[in-house]
């Protein structure tokens, strides 16, 4: 198997893997529930992400850097998808769902993933073709399989327009995540639990919002960082790897995971839709798997600095400030690429990000 078809490999088993820990936040937050508002929750769930992750991301400045520090260069992209991710994307929910009927909010709700590639394909530009689409809208297909109740009640436009709007904004935040994918996935996610905690946390309570009791609030904490933080960690390695578009596709089997730890918890029978979902996911992942992308291309001269081990992309000597190699453990330290072209199997991750004829 060679570099980039295990690095593929790597980078689809990341994103399904942040998709599983989000998809089982469904059901157990729905336990939580009980004894929490929904903007509460929200934010108990972004605060024990942060909170996890910053105990995680101090620990571990003690040992050697194996990943790379955001810089003043990030700030920007990083508190977009945070505004958009973090803050705007949950109010406009929360109020929009107060408006919409549950059997179209769930559907509105598969939006995000093809927003989010919508977004990397015709804004950033980022590279697709038949496959890859044909995958994305079997994934998503899947999703609103899944979430059909047998109608939809639109109870007037605002609502569904409004959890529409938290979509985009999701899609906005992936999009905008992947341009500091290069950066210490922790470290950013790290910050976004943080700032959407404190922010979703102070608006309900600021509503009235009581506290929860203290085995809910512990498990909500818990939870999120489990779901919200590790997934998310996730979620930013397989972008780096994969793309935007791909792992939002990838990611977007999150409500099934859900459907299915759902039918353990609450030890529900699967109906047909859950069948029918399966199918059609499974369908759109093996299209994406199966995707071989290879032509020649050029890599334009850049710096940059991440996480990476001395492959075909990585030939360069190290000075006496930088790391020593550990091969094949990866290190960090900012690095020059020369002009290169070559031919290889690749995807659109932060080394190939060229345009196509």
């Amino acid at each position: 198997m060679s570099g980039s078809t295990r690095g593929l490999h790597r980078g689809v088993g990341l994103a399904l893997g942040a998709a599983l820990l989000f998809g089982v936040s469904a059901p157990f937050a729905k336990l939580l529930l009980r004894g929490a508002t929904p903007q509460l929750l929200a934010g108990l769930l972004y605060l024990g992400s942060g909170v996890g992750l910053a105990l995680v991301w101090l620990a571990r400045r003690r040992g050697a850097a194996r990943e790379a520090p955001l810089t003043r260069r990030d700030a920007p992209w990083l508190a977009g998808a945070i505004v958009f991710g973090g803050v705007l994307g949950p109010l406009l929910l929360m109020t929009g769902l107060a408006r919409t009927p549950a059997s179209s909010a769930s559907l509105l709700l598969n939006l995000e993933g093809v927003f989010t590639a919508l977004l990397a394909w015709f804004v950033f530009r980022e590279n697709f073709d038949r496959r890859i689409a044909l995958g994305m809208v079997a994934i998503v297909a899947g999703g609103a399989v899944l979430s059909w109740e047998g109608r939809v009640e639109l109870g007037g436009l605002a609502g569904p327009l409004l959890v529409g709007g938290a979509t985009l904004c999701w899609a906005v935040d992936n999009n905008l995540t992947q341009k500091v994918s290069a950066g210490d996935p922790v470290q950013i996610a790290m910050l976004k639990g943080l700032v959407a905690g404190s922010v979703n946390t102070a608006i309900a309570l600021a509503l009235g919002a009581a506290w929860p009791s203290v085995s809910r609030l512990a498990g909500a904490l818990v939870l999120g960082f489990l779901s919200y933080g590790v997934s998310l960690v996730l979620f930013v390695l397989a972008l780096r790897g994969l793309g935007t578009a791909r792992t939002g596709a990838y990611f977007s089997s999150a409500p099934f995971v859900g459907a299915a730890v759902s039918l353990v918890v609450f030890r529900e029978r699967p109906g047909v839709a859950f069948v029918v979902a399966a199918a059609l996911m499974a369908v759109g992942v093996w299209l994406h798997v199966t995707e071989r992308h290879e032509h020649e291309h050029a890599h334009e001269a850049m710096a940059h600095e991440h996480a990476h081990v001395h492959d075909a992309h990585h030939q360069h000597a190290h000075g006496p400030d930088d790391p020593p190699v550990t091969d094949p453990t990866p290190h960090s330290h900012p690095h020059r690429h020369e002009p290169l072209v070559h031919t290889h199997p690749h995807y659109p991750d932060i080394h190939h990000r060229h345009g196509h004829e």
